[in-house]
């Protein structure tokens, strides 16, 4: 490693050098603790008794080789502050962590795997003008095993947690099943609380056991890719767990945060990372490339960006420029050594140019997630009919700023927790109002420019809100209605894979309004347009039927119907075959049901 680049910011693999590395005679441990007065290593393979690591040359870190620690084993570093008291810390590179609620770090060979993927990573490409269909999964609750509670099983039998080896054979059937092309997944690096959903990480190179060992997770991403299925990971590159035995005050002092508590913690509780640091950034920066160079992801999802581009995320105490700067760099640096690697902020801020290469003034993202468009969309949705004809243009507003950024359309778990409801449960009405209107907003979605995100529970329409210590409620498919949503999403979802019309979202040739301006009745028409053919969605929001709508072709145009979100096998009220709607000569005519949708094929 270059050490004056590690204290600079501008290493990207301190994890090659720092942590604990096997070889044939043992392993070789090395830590950073610039602060601490002496630091050991302590053990399975030492019983516990501790082992004195040496100062390197420089006087910050600390090393050994054990000869005896092995694949597999347990360990920590004892570390003395100045005063001579000691707190036991896991690695903060360390490659493997015991599952929850040990607090060991565990000896990982991340050498160990051997991918089957080349075909797949040389044949990544740009995905701006590509179809993205990202199915958001939390892993210990999209699916669950029957609880092991008897008196000799293990924490993750007693949970039911699936290995990420199962996981990996029962998700790739079903993405490609619902027509999602990429998976992204809630944190995996390792986490001491369930309710934290991995957003309060301990372990930034370590990915949680809760689901088995960093060979299995590789086991996953690798099959997926040989199935067609990219894979993106949530990174959290702002803040760390409190807990003392991780990061917190690593070497007795605030080693990766800030000294002072007005900007040290944040409305999570959690310890912010101070992005001035060189250190701090080479560590960060190196956990982000480790994920995508030693795991094969396609891409980072980065949490909570907003909190790096303002300090605590208020705009009104200004700019962290130390981050900003921070972010262009690594965003650079990344892109260097994955050019295909797909970069998302989830940032609920309007800073210009989040999705601008850093050589043009921005930020370096590849893209963001459209939380304005999200909130709009469904506060309408959630709005009695009587008063849409009001907020008509919060469906038309996201159009005068989405070419600004590169957006992705985002319903995660954030809409479906803490009171939210459910996305299809915020549909207004009752039970049986529900259903078309929730299928009419996913069509609505899937026309709108942006690529697209879903989470689990989405294509089921569940109605219950998302908690982590439970599995999907897949009983709801033994109902008729829920059943024929889940089918009406997969032929929606492969619409969208299919037609070249759906996929060049960041061209503005590729759009137009057929109808904004259908304000007392809640009409929308949309035109996504490629040299394959267009598509036009004509959609219906209010609870009224419209018949006779028209909608004016150019010459010679052709309509053919694609999907009718009304269409009786998706428990709407068109029988189905039945055909509502005729072509005169340039005039598109049709019959609208209420809470509808209709999407043609144009050539």
């Amino acid at each position: 490693m270059d050490i004056y680049g590690f204290y600079t910011g501008k290493v990207f693999d301190a994890y090659k050098y720092l942590g604990a590395h096997t070889g044939k005679d043992g392993t070789m441990f090395r830590t950073y603790a610039p602060n601490a007065s002496k630091v050991s290593v302590i053990g399975d393979f030492s019983k516990w008794e501790e082992i004195k690591l040496h100062k390197t040359a420089d006087g910050n870190f600390y090393e050994g080789f054990c000869p005896d620690a092995k694949y597999g084993q347990r360990y920590k570093y004892r570390i003395y502050d100045r005063k001579g008291d000691f707190i036991d810390h896991c690695d903060p590179y360390g490659f493997g962590m015991e599952v929850r609620p040990g607090t060991c770090s565990v000896i990982r060979d991340i050498e160990k795997y051997r991918f089957l993927d080349d075909k797949w990573m040389k044949s990544r490409h740009d995905f701006r003008s590509a179809p993205m269909n990202i199915y958001e999964v939390h892993l210990g609750s999209w699916k669950r095993r029957p609880a092991d509670d008897s008196e000799d099983a293990d924490i993750c039998a007693k949970e039911g947690w699936y290995s990420y080896s199962e996981l990996a054979d029962m998700l790739i059937e079903y993405v490609l099943e619902y027509g999602y092309n990429y998976i992204e997944l809630m944190p995996v690096s390792e986490h001491p609380c369930d309710e934290s959903w991995g957003y309060q990480n301990t372990g930034f190179f370590a990915p949680t056991s809760r689901y088995g060992t960093p060979e299995q997770l590789m086991e996953f991403v690798d099959k997926c890719h040989r199935n067609g299925i990219g894979v993106i990971v949530d990174f959290v590159p702002v803040h760390f767990a409190v807990d003392h035995y991780a990061l917190t005050e690593y070497d007795g002092t605030h080693l990766y945060d800030y000294p002072y508590s007005d900007i040290g913690y944040n409305e999570w509780g959690s310890r912010n990372f101070m992005h001035s640091k060189g250190e701090v950034r080479s560590f960060i920066q190196s956990a982000a490339n480790y994920w995508l160079e030693e795991y094969h992801f396609d891409g980072l999802r980065m949490d909570a960006i907003r909190n790096m581009i303002y300090w605590q995320g208020r705009e009104d105490r200004g700019e962290n420029r130390s981050a900003i700067e921070f972010l262009k760099e690594m965003n650079s640096g990344l892109k260097a050594r994955h050019p295909h690697a797909i970069l998302a902020a989830e940032d609920s801020s309007a800073y210009p140019g989040v999705t601008k290469p850093v050589f043009a003034g921005g930020l370096g993202f590849d893209c963001k997630w459209d939380l304005g468009w999200m909130h709009d969309t469904l506060e309408y949705f959630q709005s009695a009919p009587e008063y849409r004809s009001r907020d008509y243009h919060k469906l038309t507003f996201s159009m005068l700023y989405f070419y600004s950024e590169n957006f992705i359309l985002p319903f995660s778990h954030d809409e479906v927790v803490h009171g939210k409801a459910a996305i299809a449960q915020k549909m207004n009405g009752d039970y049986e109002q529900k259903f078309p209107q929730a299928r009419a907003l996913y069509m609505y979605m899937t026309a709108h420019p942006g690529k697209k995100l879903s989470f689990m529970g989405n294509e089921i329409a569940q109605l219950r809100e998302w908690d982590e210590k439970r599995q999907q409620d897949w009983d709801l498919l033994k109902y008729p209605m829920h059943d024929s949503f889940s089918e009406y999403i997969k032929e929606l979802n492969h619409i969208y894979l299919k037609y070249t019309a759906l996929h060049y979202d960041f061209d503005p040739t590729n759009f137009s309004w057929e109808d904004c301006e259908s304000t007392d009745k809640c009409i929308y028409a949309i035109r996504r347009k490629s040299s394959g053919g267009d598509i036009i969605t004509v959609l219906n929001f209010s609870p009224l039927c419209r018949r006779d709508y028209s909608i004016t072709l150019e010459k010679n145009e052709t309509a053919k119907l694609l999907l009718d979100s009304d269409n009786q096998k998706y428990s709407g009220t068109t029988p189905d075959g039945k055909t509502n709607f005729s072509q005169e000569g340039d005039s598109l005519i049709m019959e609208l049901k209420p809470f509808s949708g209709l999407m043609f094929l144009i050539k």
